[in-house]
């Protein structure tokens, strides 16, 4: 008897639903077609010691199992529950085929779940983007291993029933049991957990100077590096950025987490990501690692990063290769995965967040300690890093360690909550301003055309700009970027106009485009 059971495959971000066919006839042998992968085609033999251990059995006919539409690769465990209730139905051990209100039952449902060998259900990857598809093709329900019901039940208008054992499962199909569906309150989780921070600015001692850069990177959405010997605090800054970074809109917070879901990333009972990612990746990872990609292309760092921040701790010290795949994202904030026969685009939206020593000894510019480095290898240190990519970053920042006075004082510093209200009051007259310009929200993201139009300093701002340019030995690529950051200053003192004032601070975080730096 022919059955056919609901699942679906994920495809970069989104989902596909799969129609999986399952035929018992006389005759012998197991077949499975439709495109599947070794972990698919592997499904029979822990199919059938689950359906064995749970009170059943695996037929002894011939059994054909087509996963369509066939052109599309099936990869993954996922599918054996599916295809486990598809042999049960055809085979006559369950009765779910029967009608309900002139529909099959088995019709209503999508059916994920990887299966033990005792019959219990483990998790899978995708869940959410699957349940958004589901809803999106009118499916009643969707059964899936009870770790990721939380993750599926985040979309409302579809019945999600978690699951732990391929037994209850039947007894649902066949109607003996009746379990309420899991609904959870998806807006007040969320609006509720993003009010909550680990860490906190307040946390910081002195340092003045560079919580004022952070709070401008953040109100203008630019990439910024952070120059400093060993111990001055760049990580610890650079890790409360999320803290003041303006709160993600459930639309992000959803496009976030099914990024998060189809690499497998989001923790049991998970619901949506309340803050903006902060990924950290090691300085030995590999330009696959990091943009994407494998034979089925999963995300990268950079797209798990996507709406938050991605933080490279001593750049220098990442190969080159790397560091160069960085530059294109950076630009059009996504990434397009190719393959022969498939190319996939996730979303790379993300603020850069860089540190590195000033030179290999870490000491360079030391108040206190002396540099140890020959001759040169300053310079050296810093030609690791491309002109290309040092262009994308807004601001430059040297960080001096703090002070014994300031370190061990008691007083106490601005948090997190009040620098965060300032960087979203800059945020929202930046959208405003560019809501006619799609794909653009802040004033990192601007054009040449837009930085003519809405970056005008006066004259007395630009004398001072040509002065600087001429006295400090800025380079050329450093006239835009001071123009954005004075737009951004500018905004967070609600100012219509750039003010000389606003130009005199951009140009301070200019440091590495002095052609006489590191000398």
């Amino acid at each position: 008897m022919l059955v056919k059971t609901f699942g679906s495959a994920v495809h970069g971000i989104d989902a596909i639903t799969i129609t999986i066919e399952v035929d018992v006839t006389q005759g012998m042998k197991y077949f499975m077609v439709g495109l599947p992968d070794n972990a698919v085609k592997e499904s029979q033999q822990r199919i059938e010691a689950a359906l064995k251990n749970s009170g059943f059995r695996m037929p002894r006919m011939r059994v054909v199992v087509n996963m369509a539409p066939a052109d599309i690769k099936k990869a993954g465990s996922a599918y054996d529950l599916p295809i486990a209730i598809g042999i049960l139905a055809s085979s006559g051990q369950m009765l779910a085929h029967e009608p309900e209100g002139g529909q099959s039952k088995l019709s209503q449902y999508i059916i994920m779940g990887e299966l033990s060998l005792d019959g219990s259900l483990q998790p899978i990857r995708g869940a959410l983007p699957i349940a958004i598809q589901a809803r999106k093709e009118q499916f009643k329900g969707f059964i899936l291993p009870r770790q990721n019901a939380r993750e599926a039940a985040m979309v409302n208008r579809l019945e999600v029933y978690g699951m732990s054992h391929i037994k209850e499962v039947v007894d649902f199909l066949e109607g003996k049991i009746h379990p309420e569906p899991l609904k959870i309150d998806t807006r007040e989780e969320f609006f509720h957990a993003q009010q909550t921070f680990a860490e906190d600015f307040s946390d910081v001692k002195g340092q003045e100077h560079i919580k004022r850069a952070m709070e401008i990177a953040a109100a203008g959405g630019h990439n910024v590096i952070l120059i400093g010997p060993p111990g001055a605090g760049k990580t610890m800054l650079a890790k409360r950025l999320p803290s003041i970074l303006p709160p993600l809109t459930l639309h992000e917070a959803l496009e976030t987490t099914k990024i998060h879901s189809v690499a497998g990333k989001l923790p049991a009972d998970a619901t949506l990501i309340a803050h903006r990612p902060f990924r950290a990746p090691h300085h030995t990872i590999s330009d696959t690692a990091l943009v994407g990609g494998g034979s089925i292309p999963q995300p990268g760092e950079i797209s798990l990063a996507h709406n938050g921040v991605l933080f490279l701790d001593e750049l220098p010290e990442f190969k080159r290769s790397v560091l160069e795949v960085l530059r294109q994202p950076l630009e059009e904030r996504k990434v397009t995965i190719s393959r022969a026969k498939v190319a996939i685009e996730f979303p790379a939206s993300f603020m850069l967040v860089a540190s590195m020593n000033p030179c290999p000894c870490g000491y360079f510019n030391h108040p206190e300690k002396a540099c140890t480095c020959p001759p040169g290898a300053v310079q050296k240190y810093l030609s690791r890093i491309s002109g290309p990519l040092l262009d994308r970053i807004d601001l430059h920042v040297e960080v001096t360690p703090v002070p014994f006075l300031q370190l061990s004082s008691s007083q106490e510093t601005e948090k997190s909550s009040s620098i965060r209200e300032r960087v979203i009051r800059a945020r929202q007259i930046q959208q405003q301003r560019y809501q006619d310009y799609p794909g653009i929200y802040c004033n990192a993201q601007i054009n040449s055309s837009l930085l003519k139009k809405y970056c005008t300093i006066p004259q007395a701002g630009m004398q001072l700009l040509k002065t600087a340019m001429e006295r400090l030995h800025l380079s050329a690529r450093a006239y835009d970027r001071i123009l954005k950051v004075a737009r951004t200053i500018a905004d967070l003192e609600e100012s219509e106009n750039i003010q000389i004032q606003h130009v005199a601070e951009a140009i301070q975080y200019r440091s590495l485009d002095r052609e006489n730096w590191g000398l």
